[in-house]
């Protein structure tokens, strides 16, 4: 159940992107990445959530999406601020929310990750 809420918020959040939403494109102006940083993050943002919902690649997904969210995270915590044009937070706190999950999902798949996972056991 949690990998298919992050794949759906992930998934959910890619129209904004790969249309140009205005939203999007201030915030990737502000942090320097526009155009090519918004799309590539969309793709990147595809293939999590597809990796993710597969079981053989879930650790992967897992791993893709914290990297990609942690780093959403922190440009929120020192470029764009916690609210993006009055969303009263909503986007940063959709962010957590992944962080969180995907990190979840990940501790619970350390074990599949090849090499790692064979040096890790908890």
């Amino acid at each position: 159940m949690i990998r298919i809420i992050i794949a759906l918020i992930l998934i959910q959040t890619l129209r904004f992107k790969f249309t140009a939403h205005p939203d999007s494109i201030y915030i990737f102006s502000k942090v320097g990445l526009e155009p090519f940083g918004r799309i590539g993050i969309g793709i990147l943002e595809l293939i999590s959530a597809f990796l993710i919902l597969i079981p053989k690649t879930i650790w992967a997904g897992a791993l893709l999406t914290f990297g990609i969210i942690f780093g959403a995270v922190l440009m929120h915590l020192t470029i764009l601020g916690i609210e993006i044009n009055n969303d009263n937070g909503l986007l940063f706190y959709m962010a957590l929310i992944v962080l969180f999950l995907s990190g979840i999902v990940l501790w619970n798949e350390k074990n599949n990750i090849p090499i790692i996972g064979k040096l890790i056991k908890f």
